[in-house]
């Protein structure tokens, strides 16, 4: 494949995943927000709490809506632009989006109905099942979509089948419950909830600043900032449990995100740094220009034990005979073997020679696992964009520990009745709202750069998983959806604004 094809079919698929997760992370945590409250509703009998959960829901049903229309286009580029891809891995990577599709849209969409135009229509209980139902099933939605992507950061589960050259499902529960798909869905989906509380207490944040609304903002402020601390504290969790993954599944990835070249034991974690652009694997520049580290804690987060030896980007490429690190070169040499293997078994099936049938067969399974390796051109190939996954990575990790103790200043001084006095904490809630988007779309660009060049780990990197289509097919789709993404956004923003300037009183 060209280089400008792969290039543009990457800028691609990143322009419609990035834009599709603008609108996600709120679907996801505000269905939750909004059901705790309408529950508040039906065990009080308060109207208010009616009138708050209608609110939200008129917010959550804009989002919902065009949020649909970016994920539809995303599935559909598996098909035009990722041919290869899908025929080498569609009947394990088509299942879960099966599921997706068929059961959690379905139910989402369903009560969704019920939810949004079922008020005074429907008993308030149905109703509010109605509500937790589409709440439940955005999560489920998202947790089958992140069961396909945890398979492409860790593929388990199938068996390569030489003869169609395609790899099969081989069980589904090793798909389903892979430890890097259930870390990832777990720490995604609270990047989600913790994006949903940032919207709610923002926009609260914002009437208060206005001295309108009072009561109704101080009230979402105590149920969203409750709901984001405790998904906050959770998402560190789950966030040392995904680096535990990367360091077990993708050290390469762990490597980048630290800008960590020499493996070392009692790795420390660099907490502020500034790469040095001028280092490279070969020279003996420093790799910092800039650092405070943390020590021991790399060692910790990815292998849990403080004297672990963390692999170097250099061990990875080059290997390492103390730690038997296999080199990156020895991978690609038996990647060739296994992809001429393949090459033999198909002549010696055509002729039905038993012998070599067996023969290659057995040579391929032996090296299938490094089958990837052999489409590189060399070894250098398999690092990732090093200043892009480090810099996203640390940005990630320092804005959620500012919301943490953002969600943990509001709850106190809401609680205190002293939260109309700290204009500046109002000023930084409001503030922080395009903040948590872009932690969370940070946190996918560390998952998704920092896995490069692969599309599927170690079987098949992104210049083999395309369609052979012209690069001017690509751009001018890019640019057509450049357009369309950015007219649902800013369409998305004004109607929401608008609806916000309307407040609760009059949006009904």
């Amino acid at each position: 494949m060209e280089e400008h094809l792969v290039d543009w079919s990457r800028a691609q698929f990143a322009l419609t995943a990035i834009y599709h997760w603008l609108f996600v992370p709120l679907t996801l945590g505000l269905g939750f927000i909004i059901a705790i409250m309408e529950t508040i509703y039906v065990k009080t009998g308060d109207e208010f709490w009616k009138k708050t959960t209608k609110f939200w829901m008129t917010l959550f049903a804009i989002n919902f809506a065009i949020g649909v229309a970016t994920g539809i286009i995303m599935e559909f580029e598996f098909g035009t632009n990722w041919a290869n891809y899908s025929w080498f891995v569609g009947d394990i990577f088509g299942a879960p989006l099966a599921v997706e599709g068929i059961l959690a849209f379905f139910m989402e969409s369903t009560f969704f109905a019920v939810m949004f135009f079922g008020w005074d229509k429907v008993s308030k209980g149905f109703h509010l099942l109605s509500t937790w139902l589409v709440a439940i099933g955005s999560n489920l939605s998202a947790l089958w979509i992140l069961v396909a992507n945890g398979w492409m950061q860790y593929p388990v589960g199938m068996k390569f089948n030489p003869d169609t050259v395609r790899n099969e499902m081989d069980n589904f529960w090793d798909v389903l419950f892979s430890p890097v798909a259930i870390s990832k869905f777990l720490h995604t989906i609270t990047s989600g909830y913790v994006v949903a509380s940032l919207f709610v207490v923002g926009i609260s944040a914002w009437y208060l600043l206005k001295r309108r609304e009072i009561e109704f903002a101080k009230k979402s402020i105590i149920v969203a900032a409750s709901f984001g601390l405790i998904t906050s504290i959770f998402i560190t969790i789950t966030g040392d449990e995904s680096a535990h993954q990367v360091a077990l599944k993708q050290p390469v990835k762990l490597a980048a995100m630290e800008g960590l070249y020499e493996g070392r034991t009692e790795a420390g974690i660099v907490a502020i740094g500034v790469l040095n652009p001028k280092k490279t694997l070969t020279n003996d520049e420093e790799p910092f220009l800039f650092e405070i580290e943390a020590p021991y804690a790399l060692s910790l987060l990815g292998y849990h034990d403080i004297n672990a030896f963390v692999p170097g980007l250099k061990d990875l490429v080059y290997g390492n005979e103390k730690y038997n690190i296999e080199s990156a070169q020895s991978k690609m040499d038996k990647g060739k073997i296994a992809i001429n293997a393949l090459k033999e078994y198909k002549k010696a099936k055509k002729i039905n020679d038993i012998e070599n049938i067996r023969k290659y067969q057995e040579i391929l399974e032996k090296n299938m696992k490094y089958f990837g390796y052999g489409h590189l051109k060399k070894p250098e190939d398999i690092i990732p964009p090093i200043p892009l996954t480090f810099y996203t990575f640390h940005l990630m990790v320092a804005l959620g520990s500012w919301f943490l103790v953002l969600f943990a200043l509001l709850l106190f001084f809401t609680l205190k009745r002293e939260i109309l006095n700290h204009k500046w904490l109002l000023i930084s809630t409001v503030t922080s709202i395009p903040l948590g988007y872009i932690a969370s779309e940070a946190g996918w660009i560390v998952a998704e750069v920092g896995r490069q060049p692969w599309a599927i780990q170690d079987l098949m990197p992104v210049g083999i998983a395309l369609t052979d289509i012209s690069t001017s097919n690509v751009k001018t789709t890019f640019f057509m959806f450049l357009f369309l993404f950015t007219a649902l956004l800013i369409a998305e923003i004004k109607i929401m604004i608008g609806q916000i300037k309307i407040g609760p009183e009059g949006g009904h």
